[in-house]
């Protein structure tokens, strides 16, 4: 059982501006004093030291993540619903598509609950409640970050070895569990307080790894998650895209010379290897989102483990939160928008998204294309 001594307001540690307005004062609501005596206990006495938020702040929080939630719920399940009812999309680099989306769908989930928190400005199912949304939000971050590595992979097979090297349905699906299998140590550990705990953060309305109780464990804890879950998965993002665009310059350069032999002003790569290579691109778009989603998240926990507490302020340590599930969101109509089969198979299901429409000369070009092809776009474009 972790306890934690309250503390009283300590403003003379603050420098001015926001973060010294946030300090609570003489007569100032304390945060967290609306929350059950019992469930206090796991509240850090960092953010004890800080005024309650505005009922307006829990608000706008709400409304955001009230759209966040209906956006991407809408989007991930879209793909979702394309890739289970249409046969020609269960191809193997769409497995880590749905993987992906599952992911995605997952940390949806949570979003309600962060709703009802804000309307009680706690946590409405106590600490059971603030462990199942942290768990929930541990498997989608660390599984979307391994699937993103497992996507720059295929794409990196794709590209590279395009005859020999395209992963079969069982290797896909295998390394689709392993996504699930990566995500569950550090899940489950903090979940039944083998190792760390889950614990409220912020406005106490959300729940993470606890990175603010003093101690080596959690100092070692902090460290081997943020290397486990950010920076393993990035390493092997930028090893395989690094491989992605060195294979297309050793390519470019031979269609060069070999034109030059053949005293021609250029050969052509064929639309299969363009089509790779557009879908890449796509692929980065992705990997880029997760960057930008994650990183906040990451430095944040390497402040408050490690850095100048005093810039951990409530509305601060929001922000990172809403960065990650913002990207859950988009993840879905960033590759169901630039996939063509998933574009039109989306407009079959729901007609009345008509930003999803094809247009003609689209049509065309996608009915000209070889099977091999489309199977080739379908894998890619979804990273």
């Amino acid at each position: 059982m972790y306890t934690n001594i309250t503390y009283g307001p300590s403003a003379h540690l603050f420098g001015h501006g926001i973060m010294q307005a946030q300090v609570a004062e003489v007569g100032d609501e304390i945060l967290g004093s609306k929350i059950d005596e019992d469930y206090l206990d796991y509240v850090h006495p960092h953010w004890r030291q800080y005024k309650a938020p505005a009922a307006y702040q829990h608000f706008l929080l709400g409304i955001v993540y009230a759209v966040i939630f209906f956006m991407g719920t809408l989007g991930n399940l879209l793909v979702l619903v394309a890739f289970f009812t249409n046969k020609s999309l269960r191809t193997p680099s769409n497995v880590f598509v749905a993987t992906l989306a599952i992911f995605d769908t997952i940390m949806m989930f949570k979003l309600p609950f962060f709703v009802m928190n804000s309307v009680v400005e706690g946590q409405i199912f106590g600490k059971m409640g603030c462990d199942v949304y942290a768990l929930a939000g541990s498997y989608s971050g660390m599984g979307a970050a391994i699937t993103n590595s497992m996507i720059a992979f295929d794409r990196y097979r794709t590209i590279a070895f395009p005859l020999d090297g395209r992963l079969g349905m069982k290797a896909a699906i295998g390394l689709s569990v392993f996504c699930w299998i990566w995500a569950t140590p550090f899940s489950i550990l903090p979940f039944f307080e083998i190792w760390s705990r889950f614990a409220p953060e912020g406005y106490l309305t959300t729940c993470s790894f606890d990175y603010l109780t003093e101690g080596k464990p959690t100092q070692l804890f902090t460290i081997t998650i943020f290397v486990w879950a950010y920076i393993i998965p990035l390493l092997l993002i930028a090893l395989f895209y690094s491989k992605i665009i060195s294979h297309v310059r050793e390519h470019e350069k031979m269609l060069r010379e070999q034109a030059k032999r053949m005293n021609v002003k250029s050969l052509s790569q064929g639309d299969e290897k363009s089509a790779e290579i557009r879908i890449a691109k796509v692929a980065i778009t992705i990997v880029f989102l997760y960057i930008c989603g994650w990183t906040p998240y990451a430095l944040i926990s390497i402040i408050g483990c490690f850095g100048d507490r005093n810039l951990m302020t409530p509305t601060f340590s929001m922000m990172p939160a809403v960065a990650c599930k913002t990207v859950a969101c988009i993840d879905p109509w960033v590759y169901a928008i630039n996939h063509p089969r998933f574009r039109a198979e989306i407009q079959k299901k729901v007609p009345w998204l008509c930003f999803f429409s094809t247009s003609p000369k689209s049509s065309s070009n996608s009915d000209t294309k070889s099977t091999a092809s489309d199977a080739s776009e379908a894998k890619s474009e979804t990273a």
